[in-house]
């Protein structure tokens, strides 16, 4: 631990003050230099945890019951669930239709509060979160709940 300024390395006796200041400076950039990596390995770090505590959070069902379709009822089509999204969400969302399911997927990172926006959005239409790694997406039936 420095206890005092002169138990700096390169702090030499009789030293000017102008050499004095440099390496005070040097230091000091040094330990920013420092600062600035560990906040970066902390900011992913933070990130990895937040993913990870959300898939925790919103984990899909390992079997799915098939969903009755009552009679007259229409099936989803995609453009009826983009439309379930706000603006600023499906801009962040690409849409893939399936036989049976419309596929949603993330086209950009989308933090903690936007993931939290769409899976609820993705449950009260009656979808789930499929957790798959880089193939990770949420998952809508067509016929309705």
């Amino acid at each position: 631990m420095l206890r005092n300024i002169k138990d700096l390395d390169g702090w030499k006796e009789g030293m000017s003050e102008e050499n004095k200041v440099e390496t005070l400076i040097e230091k000091v950039d040094e330990l920013l230099m420092i600062l600035n990596r560990v906040a970066e390995d902390l900011k992913q770090v933070s990130g990895s945890l937040k993913s990870l505590a959300v898939s925790k959070i919103v984990q899909p069902e390992t079997t799915t019951a098939p969903v009755a379709t009552p009679e007259g009822y229409e099936k989803k089509s995609i453009d009826d669930i983009r439309i379930m999204f706000p603006e600023d969400l499906e801009n962040m969302l690409s849409f893939e239709e399936k036989e049976d399911y419309v596929i949603v997927k993330p086209r950009q990172f989308l933090g903690s509060d936007n993931f939290a926006k769409i899976a609820s959005i993705v449950r009260g239409i009656g979808g789930d979160y499929i957790s798959a790694g880089k193939e990770s997406h949420f998952r809508i039936p067509k016929n309705g709940n």
